[in-house]
């Protein structure tokens, strides 16, 4: 079993900051790209940022210069910095890993959703 628990969401006015983190647990061998992705109401989820291993990022057009992935890998945990939130970042955020497990090869997870709220 494994498990993405996400925390941080929460209400901010424009031009706010946010820190969010997704922790994995479980029976994890290793991990490899870790990412966040959004999905605001009556719309399609959507990446906003990715890491890999190596900690190569990689980012939405909407928020580059804006927002910043991280990861730490002793702790199995990836982050995102969130600052100068706009109302269009109004969303769920999710995280999702990309996890090997012994015997069961690789296969993507993800977290229960976070709400990040920015208020005008």
């Amino acid at each position: 079993q494994v498990q993405l628990v996400e925390s941080g969401g929460g209400l901010v006015q424009t031009g706010g900051s946010l820190r969010l983190s997704c922790a994995a647990s479980g029976s994890i061998f290793s991990i490899n790209d870790m990412g966040w992705y959004r999905q605001a109401p009556g719309k399609q989820r959507e990446l906003v940022a990715a890491i890999t291993s190596g900690g190569v990022t990689n980012y939405a057009d909407s928020v580059k210069g804006r927002f910043t992935i991280s990861r730490d890998n002793a702790k199995n945990t990836v982050y995102l910095q969130m600052d100068s939130l706009k109302p269009e970042d109004t969303a769920v955020y999710y995280c999702n890993a990309y996890i090997y497990r012994l015997g069961r090869g690789t296969s993507i997870h993800w977290g229960q959703g976070t709400q990040v709220t920015v208020s005008s």
